[in-house]
């Protein structure tokens, strides 16, 4: 294995390997629910119910929660570029065996292996992308990554719907081929290897992927068995919370009793975490009640796509260079939290004021400062103090906090309007979404006071 003393890149190699991450992050995110637009086409092709077809988000979904935490084990173990090319290769391959499947049982398992090196490549290609920018440029690094994220949400929809109405929906698997190839000859081209220490705690990592799957699991599917009400959801919870505890005890007090270094034993990862899984909630569950209301209100014009991902790249731009050059970082995050806070005021106020083209574009633009703003900000604050083979932990504790959040936003609030029968009128919904406003409110005064400039 190629050994470097040094992971960051210059000039057209830095380009090109940050390009590389973000395609990767684009495909692994987009795929989670790029397949949601063609339900109906595979229940219809295969024969299946709501409920069975449902398995085929889940189970990739949860596979990317199961292989988070090894990630950075295997990438050291075999080196990241060699596990980076892996993780492409199963998500290509099993891409075609998808679009091949002629059963449920076998397009679930084969979601399931996809999803393994899915959520591969989304740790790899945010390690790759912070390591190959130096310390100092750390939030531009994180601007890029979020790109490749916010886009692929952006994407998802319009891209899979556009395949589904004018081929069918195995080329909404078939497309990641081409593509897929085309990343493997140029991550086993292009990037190197680490050299970090070997050594890994197997007993908290073991721990913290059986805790976040059996919690992802309630998440996923809790709502459709009315949560608590089977033994097994219960099981679950149990299982989860005391996998997730028992991994929080070993790196906060059994490793410093050690005195082994532990990545949630820094100040800046713990607060962006929290922080991360907050807005990660709050962004799924507003985005479900925002596309209900765009649903509902037929007569208001369609939003253009490029205008909407353009927005974000000019937001993502201006909060990595006030990162850098303002060291405004705590700032910047207040700021996001403000603009969330208002943005779900907004939203409130939709259940009982009369919709207008112009509302609608103020929500939205509201809701892209907030988002680019936050997701930049808290990336760059939860990784801003780590360093080697910390950085490959950092990433996969952050983006396994965002899946969760993410998750359970979509999970709650998809419940609660499915129980609607008049989406105008005020109900709990749009009250948790106000109280999630005044939560991001509250958060400021703490931001302002404990986030630490000289920190990062």
């Amino acid at each position: 294995m190629e050994q470097l003393p040094s992971l960051v890149e210059y000039g057209f190699r830095r380009a090109l390997i940050t390009l590389i991450a973000i395609i990767c992050a684009l495909l692994s995110v987009m795929d989670i629910s790029i397949a949601n637009v063609a339900f109906s086409d595979i229940r219809w092709n295969l024969g299946v119910s709501p409920d069975e077809v449902s398995w085929v988000m889940t189970a990739y979904s949860l596979a990317n929660i199961v292989i988070m935490p090894f990630s950075n084990w295997l990438s050291r173990r075999i080196g990241r570029r060699n596990y980076f090319a892996i993780s492409v290769m199963l998500f290509t391959v099993c891409s075609f065996f998808c679009g091949n499947a002629v059963g449920i049982q076998e397009l679930v398992t084969f979601r399931f292996l996809q999803g393994l090196g899915g959520g591969g490549m989304l740790v790899l290609s945010h390690t790759i992308v912070t390591e190959s920018w130096p310390g100092k440029k750390r939030a531009t690094s994180q601007a890029f990554f979020t790109l490749g994220v916010l886009a692929a949400g952006a994407l998802a929809s319009p891209f899979g719907g556009y395949i589904t109405n004018n081929y069918s929906w195995p080329f909404i698997f078939f497309v990641n081929i081409p593509v897929g190839v085309i990343l493997c000859v140029l991550i086993l081209t292009c990037v190197r290897n680490g050299s970090y220490e070997k050594g890994e705690d197997w007993l908290s990592t073991i721990m913290l992927a059986v805790g976040t799957s059996c919690l992802y699991i309630i998440i996923a599917r809790g709502h459709r068995a009315d949560w608590f009400s089977r033994l097994f959801f219960i099981a679950l919870l149990v299982i989860g919370l005391t996998g997730i505890a028992f991994f929080i005890y070993m790196q906060l007090i059994f490793r410093s009793r050690l005195e082994k270094a532990s990545v949630l034993r820094r100040v800046s990862l713990r607060t962006g975490l929290i922080l991360s899984f907050i807005t990660a909630l709050s962004v799924a569950a507003s985005s479900i009640v925002f596309m209900s209301l765009l649903g509902w209100a037929t007569q208001l014009p369609a939003i253009p796509l490029w205008t909407n991902i353009g927005s974000i790249v000019v937001m993502l731009a201006v909060t990595a260079l006030l990162i850098e050059r303002e060291k405004a970082l705590k700032y910047l995050i207040a700021t996001g939290m403000l603009f969330f806070a208002i943005y779900a005021y907004m939203l409130y106020r939709t259940a009982f004021a009369d919709l207008s083209p112009v509302y609608v574009l103020g929500l939205l633009v509201i809701r892209n400062l907030a988002v680019g703003i936050l997701s930049v900000s808290l990336s760059t604050l939860t990784l801003s103090t780590l360093e080697g083979k910390q950085v490959g932990h950092g990433t996969a504790l952050y983006n396994i906090i965002k899946h969760l959040g993410g998750a359970l936003g979509i999970a709650l609030f998809s419940a609660r309007l499915n129980q609607q029968v008049d989406l105008t009128r005020l109900d709990s919904a749009y009250i948790t979404i106000l109280i999630i406003g005044i939560i991001f409110l509250v958060c400021i005064p703490f931001v302002l006071y404990f986030v630490k400039e000289d920190d990062h």
